[in-house]
């Protein structure tokens, strides 16, 4: 499933393009950019005909977001799916103009560890700034990068989206739709500008997901400017499985660890010399901005 739009839902079947609706029958049961689904009825494609998803298959992956404050129930705040079936979440941030924002980063890396897919950051603007603070910033987290001026060959970032499917997110202004149009001359994404106050102007309203022009099943979902990334339903151990030198360690701990008090274990597990203090405190860092309301 590729697109939403006011109910209507848009499914590749066969490289035909078929709209369609939900069923009844699946009740309450998300549908999101990114699923494999059921159809029945008239899959023709043709104008005016519409087809009914009846079955949302099991989903290999799952990009969560916990609802805004004026999103919330009596129950807490909710969970909202983003994309489904996810291989690489593509973190596009500017080196400047806007300037590059760890928080919101810290906060889609936790996401994309909860979701179990692996995180690129790709960063833009390359041109006007330099990337080595950012870099070492992250350098205890192992996270592949790219780095890209307006002229840079796409080659090395075209490798890493290949036979993949891959959600572009970033701040608005980051450069991303921008991107995307190189990547898919189709596409037409719509760009934005940066305002004078260095916060961009948001142009994508939805999420659609396009497919790329080289590798097998290779696409790209391509997501609105956001700025905020709700991360309240992510546990510490969601985000404790993108640091395997820390999981043994955590055996130790007591149990329901937030690994942020002072009877965490993993303090000694680092001192014995069994990971990184860095590490350790990339971690921590993690997991204290679950806890933030804004990216």
């Amino acid at each position: 499933m590729v697109a939403v739009d006011r109910g209507r839902y848009t499914v590749i079947v066969d490289t035909q393009e078929i709209t369609a609706m939900r069923a009844r029958e699946l009740g309450r049961k998300s549908v999101v950019v990114g699923d494999d689904v059921r159809l029945v009825g008239d899959i023709s494609g043709q104008p005016g005909s519409l087809a009914r998803i009846v079955r949302v298959e099991e989903r290999r992956s799952v990009l969560t977001r916990t609802a805004d404050d004026d999103d919330s129930t009596a129950e807490g705040r909710l969970e909202r799916v983003v994309v489904a079936n996810a291989d690489q979440l593509v973190i596009v941030s500017a080196l400047a103009d806007p300037p590059p924002r760890t928080g919101f980063i810290d906060r889609c890396l936790v996401a994309a560890y909860a979701a179990d897919i692996e995180p690129l950051l790709c960063l833009t603007k390359a041109d006007l700034a330099g990337a080595s603070e950012l870099l070492d910033y992250y350098a205890e987290l192992e996270v592949p990068h790219i780095l890209l001026s307006p002229d840079a060959d796409l080659e090395p970032l075209r490798d890493r989206l290949s036979d993949l499917v891959s959600v572009f997110v970033g701040h608005s202004g980051v450069g991303k739709s921008t991107l995307v149009n190189r990547l898919i001359p189709t596409a037409g994404r719509a760009v934005g500008v940066v305002s004078a106050i260095g916060k961009g102007r948001h142009t994508s309203t939805s999420a659609v997901a396009l497919p790329l022009p080289f590798g097998r099943d290779s696409w790209i979902v391509d997501t609105p400017g956001v700025r905020s990334f709700g991360l309240a339903h992510v546990s510490a151990d969601d985000v404790l499985h993108g640091f395997p030198d820390l999981v043994e360690g955590s055996t130790q701990c007591p149990p329901n660890c937030e690994h942020l008090a002072d009877d965490c274990k993993l303090d000694a597990w680092v001192a014995a010399g069994h990971a990184d203090v860095r590490r350790l405190e990339s971690f921590r860092r993690l997991l204290t901005s679950r806890d933030q309301t804004s990216t």
